[in-house]
């Protein structure tokens, strides 16, 4: 019997330090997320990030937190329950960090007698810090617990046809009424050394400005290069004129190099140096809003922009369970199943 687990990437259970702390130890401490010596990534997580950062994300959780819980957690839940309405696979939802954990949709998935799983990291792009981890921790729950159980995975869709129609269309929707004279493509950041760690021919991405525009089987792999094609189908299905958009990366750890631009840098330099004053900001490399867009995009961003000089400012809301968006997962589903 086949069915779907949509994965995401988690969230604490509450805004307590304490949940915060037990959430950002299981992510930081991901090999993939942090790839460094374990002894040096212990020293650091456990003796110096757990005791300063829980508190501070505490207070950014308590910023976006619904009543419902966590915005990420309900968003996906929202969207599985309208998937699930459009399919008579069953179909579950799992976290690849906190409680709600790839381990319980598994055994939610296997409890109804499913045998054949189509899993979906909810992740346009591929990076080993988002859908490499999921995909790894998959096969060890599965060879651990549902060793007789068969697994397929989606390809990135980070350029899928109707991926860009459904983003077009969000925003194109959200913009309706908001004169801008700008629009800043922002995807999730990452350390420049997992853009070179992640190329199979070990010899192709140079991070140069020029690699991700030469044909090679490395984009495959390449974070860097997916973003920068999103942003190219999407402008042209909106019509974008050259000039009058960008694209930049956020949330950046520690001291190491990450890609570039940096997003609050942007903030600062576009209305004091190309006199952008009316800015809206997409993140096209989340499908659900999280703390990420919601505090970090939403009101850090919009805060910096507007001390900068900006007099506009607008942040376009990720797809979540909008209609498009369960439409376009459930003919992926279906274009699986009839496989």
């Amino acid at each position: 019997m086949k069915g779907v687990l949509l994965i995401n990437l988690g969230s604490p259970d509450s805004t307590k330090v304490s949940d915060v702390r037990t959430y950002l130890d299981e992510f930081l401490m991901d090999e993939r997320v942090i790839d460094i010596p374990y002894w040096k990534r212990w020293l650091l997580i456990k003796g110096i990030i757990l005791n300063v950062r829980p508190k501070k994300s505490a207070a950014a959780y308590a910023k976006i937190w619904w009543k419902e819980g966590s915005p990420l957690v309900v968003i996906s839940e929202r969207f599985a329950k309208k998937v699930a309405a459009n399919t008579k696979m069953p179909i579950a939802l799992g976290m690849r960090y906190g409680s709600m954990s790839i381990e319980k949709g598994f055994k939610e998935l296997a409890d109804q007698g499913v045998d054949d799983v189509f899993i979906v990291p909810l992740y346009p792009h591929f990076a080993m810090s988002s859908t490499e981890t999921v995909l790894v921790k998959a096969e060890e729950v599965r060879k651990k617990l549902y060793p007789n159980m068969k697994t397929s995975a989606i390809d990135s869709f980070y350029n899928d046809p109707l991926y860009i129609k459904a983003m077009s269309a969000n925003i194109k929707k959200h913009l309706a009424g908001f004169e801008h004279d700008h629009i800043l493509f922002s995807y999730h950041g990452i350390p420049e050394r997992h853009i070179l760690k992640s190329d199979t021919t070990k010899s192709h991405c140079k991070i140069d400005g020029s690699c991700c525009e030469t044909a090679s089987i490395a984009h495959k792999t390449c974070y860097r290069h997916q973003c920068f094609e999103t942003t190219k189908a999407i402008v042209k299905e909106l019509g974008l004129k050259e000039g009058m958009y960008s694209n930049s990366f956020q949330s950046r750890l520690l001291k190491d190099p990450w890609l570039k631009p940096y997003t609050d840098f942007e903030f600062d330099r576009l209305p004091k140096e190309e006199g952008k004053k009316k800015l809206a900001v997409i993140t096209p490399a989340f499908v659900s809003d999280c703390l990420e867009t919601l505090e970090e995009i939403a009101m850090e961003g919009k805060e910096q922009f507007l001390e900068g000089g900006g007099t506009d400012y607008k942040h376009i809301p990720c797809m979540n369970d909008n209609d498009d968006w369960v439409e376009v997962m459930n003919t992926w589903i279906d274009a699986w199943a009839k496989q």
